[in-house]
This record gives structure tokens, sequence and C-alpha cells, in this order.
């Protein structure tokens, strides 16, 4: 049977209450009790004072003044002498009513007996008078006003009554606002994990006490960032299995292509030695490039397995310069790249070629026509030796769509592009233990690579 977290936090409080309410009753009944006998032992001294210690007749203006001091009615009877009352008319002798005797010391006082006149509630009291009583022989009837007790329970009990029931209220109230509030927050803790189940790994707001509740939110929190992160992850690794499904039959392809057009130019220098062999040349080493790409897209993804050697960065960074050359006389963009001396970092040549070349290329297309790239080199000797290039265009910089995944296989903003230069990029800096990362600084966009020397 499933019981909800609701009842199961407002039933100990019920139980409570019930228990509460049980003892209020218990303690409104004896203070009933006790109200009821307070009254019967003012009644019985008001008994002993008529009956025991007067030393005078009873009278009417006696028995009024006693009314008022006690707020009994009386009656007193001794045939054949008429009857004596503070009653507007007066009644009948009760005969039903017993003769009281006085209780004794651990005997409870009571009122007597209940009885009716002229339509009102009263309790009884049937008291005979003997010698050496003035009025010896005859009968004092007491006649107490039901109202009257009521009255005097009622005021005994009502503290007690509303002491008890208003607590019960307030902590029903506090434990149904309580209970509502953490029943309200933990449905919106299940509502916050059935969205993330269903691939929602939006952090949800964290409000509400410092409590276990909240590090619960927290902790899911947590486990959305992290399974975000997976998913990314889990997509990147989809995007290059699907790559390396069709991209060898494309590779293979495209790389019997160019070896084919490089074969025809360097039979057609054989052939001509009379002509301009520099455009040739560059020729040459673009469809040299072309297959370089076509092998980096092979091992995307994979461990780079080239062998370490001396790599100096100058030599690579002017050999990315020479072969975007071309290119950058056809747009009329500047590349300012002012040599210093040699910078050797031990890595894989073709690795570094291509993490220099993806990265200067894409400055140069975004610069765009009349844009300026600038190259600068730097040795940091702060902890570790590191080598910094830089590389500044002046572009508009990347959308804000994909800024965040500028690194990620298959993004891009280019019409044309494909989106793994700078993918190749990153693997090829974080294989040689170093970094890659942009920024927008003074409205250009900065590419600062960090390898240790």
């Amino acid at each position: 049977m499933r019981l909800s977290l609701r009842y199961r936090l407002l039933l100990p409080l019920a139980l409570l209450i019930a228990g509460d309410a049980a003892a209020t009753a218990w303690a409104a009944r004896a203070a009933a009790a006790a109200a009821e006998r307070r009254l019967a032992k003012q009644q019985w001294a008001v008994a002993d004072a008529l009956t025991n210690q007067l030393t005078f007749p009873l009278s009417e203006p006696v028995l009024k003044t006693m009314r008022g001091l006690s707020g009994a009615e009386f009656l007193f009877v001794h045939p054949p002498q008429p009857s004596k009352s503070t009653f507007a008319e007066p009644p009948a002798e009760p005969i039903d009513v017993p003769t009281a005797t006085r209780p004794g010391a651990d005997e409870l006082h009571t009122l007597g007996p209940p009885v009716t006149v002229a339509g009102e509630e009263y309790r009884c009291l049937r008291l005979p008078l003997k010698v050496p009583h003035p009025n010896a022989g005859g009968n004092l009837y007491i006649f107490y006003p039901e109202s009257l007790r009521r009255t005097a329970v009622a005021d005994a009990v009502r503290p007690l009554v509303v002491l008890g029931g208003a607590g019960g209220a307030v902590a029903v109230l506090f434990a149904v606002a309580f209970g509502s509030r953490l029943v309200r927050r933990v449905r919106d803790l299940d509502a916050r994990t059935r969205l993330i189940a269903a691939g929602d790994f939006r952090p949800m707001p964290v409000s509400g006490a410092d409590d276990e509740l909240r590090d619960l939110c927290e902790s899911v929190n947590d486990m959305a960032r992290r399974l975000a992160g997976f998913q990314d992850e889990l997509q990147r690794s989809e995007r290059l299995q699907l790559l390396g499904q069709f991209s060898g039959g494309l590779a293979h392809q495209l790389r019997n292509a160019a070896a084919g057009a490089r074969l025809a130019v360097e039979l057609f220098l054989a052939e001509n030695p009379a002509a301009d062999p520099e455009p040739l040349r560059v020729a040459l080493r673009q469809l040299a490039r072309i297959e370089s790409n076509l092998r980096q897209f092979l091992a995307l993804g994979k461990p780079p397995a080239g062998e370490r050697v001396p790599c100096d960065l100058v030599g690579l960074i002017d050999q990315a310069v020479t072969l975007l050359k071309p290119q950058c006389q056809h747009a009329g963009t500047t590349v300012v790249w002012d040599p210093p001396g040699p910078r050797v970092v031990s890595g894989d040549p073709a690795a570094l070629s291509h993490l220099l070349g993806n990265v200067i290329g894409n400055a140069v297309e975004a610069a765009g026509p009349g844009g300026t790239v600038d190259i600068h080199l730097t040795a940091l000797s702060a902890g570790k030796p590191v080598t910094r290039i830089e590389v500044t265009d002046t572009g508009p910089g990347p959308p804000n769509a994909i800024a965040a995944k500028l690194f990620d296989p298959f993004v891009t903003g280019k019409d044309q592009g494909i989106g793994l230069g700078l993918a190749v990029a990153k693997q090829a800096a974080e294989a040689h233990g170093g970094t890659i990362r942009w920024e927008r600084r003074g409205g250009r966009t900065v590419f600062v690579i960090e390898l240790p020397t």
C-alpha cells in the first residue's frame, strides 16, 4: 500500500494531537469535577451556617441575605406555620428530595439531586432543623441554580479546552504547511529528475532552507552537469565513429586524385624545364597538403603515432605562412609575422604542422579580404618553460551559436566548411601536453596555443 510522504509526516502528529486531545479531555473533566465539588462545599458551608450556628429564627430577610451571598434560592417549611421563601412565588415542598446528611471528611460534597421549580432547573439539598435551632422541627431547602453550576464548570473547563484546542489547531496548521512545502519540494525534485531522464540537463533552481533537500537538489544539478558532459562526449564519439565509417573510402579516392595530379605536375616540370617552376611548386605543396589533411582526418580521434623529434616552431609557422601566401594575395589579406630566433619543442612535425596550419588558415579565412592576421611567438618561463603562439585576426569572430563548441568536430560557421580543422588542432595540442583556446580581445579574435618547451 502506497502512503504519501505528506501522510507519513502527518500521522505521528495526528497521534500526538489525539493524545493531547485525550489529555485535555481528562483535564477538563477533572476541572469540571473540581469546580462542582468547590460549589458543593460552598453550599454546605451556607447550610452549616443556617442549620447549626444560627441563634436567631429563619426569616425571609435572613434567607434573602443568604441568597445574595451564595446565589442559591431558599425555602423554609415548618407546618403549621406558613412557608418562607426567596422565590417570587413560594414553590411546593419537594417531598421526593431525600434528607441530606453532612458528608464525612473523606466523602464528596454534592449539591443534591436535580429538581424543577417554575420551569427552572436546580440542585436541591433538604436539611432538617434540630434542637437547639430556633426553628427546630422544620426543613430548610437550598436550591442552587443549574445555570450557575454549568457556568462555573464551563469557566473551569474553558481555558483547558481553548489552550488544548488552539495548540492542536496551530500544530495541525504548521504541520500541513510544512508537509505541503516539503512535498512540493520533493515533487519538484521528482519532476526535475524525470526531465533529466528525458535528456533535459538544465540545472534546476535551488531554493528553500539550507537542509538535506537543498543538498539533494545541488547533487541532482551536479549529476545533470556530468550527464550533459557525458552526452556531449558520446555525441562527439558518435560523430568520430561516423567519420571513420565513411572517411576511409572518400580519403582513398581523394588521395588517388591528389596523387595523380601531383604526378602530372611533376611530369610537366620534367618535360618543360624552361617553364617557370614556382607556381607549379606551390601547386605541388598544396597537393601535398591535401594528402596530409586526408591523413589527419583519418587519424582524428586516434592517439598520435608519429615519433617525437625536435621541431622548430618558427620553421613550421614559416611553412604555413608560405603555403597560405597565394590565398592571401588573392584575397588581399595581410599576414604580419616577424620570425624570432628558433623555438624548439619535442613533438610530431606532421601533427604540429597541422595544428599551426589549421589555426593560421582559419584566421586568414576569418579576416577576409582586406583583413589582417598577426602571429606572435613568445617564450614563458613561469613554472615549466612554455612557448606561446598567438594568432590574431580582424574578423568578426565565431557566431554565438557555435562559440562554446568551436573545437568540437563538425562544428563550423563557414558555408563550405566541415568543422574538422580546429578539432584536429585541439587534438594535436593536447597530444603534445599543450592547450589551445580562443578569446575576443580589443575587437579581434585571438587563438592562443601553449606548448611545453
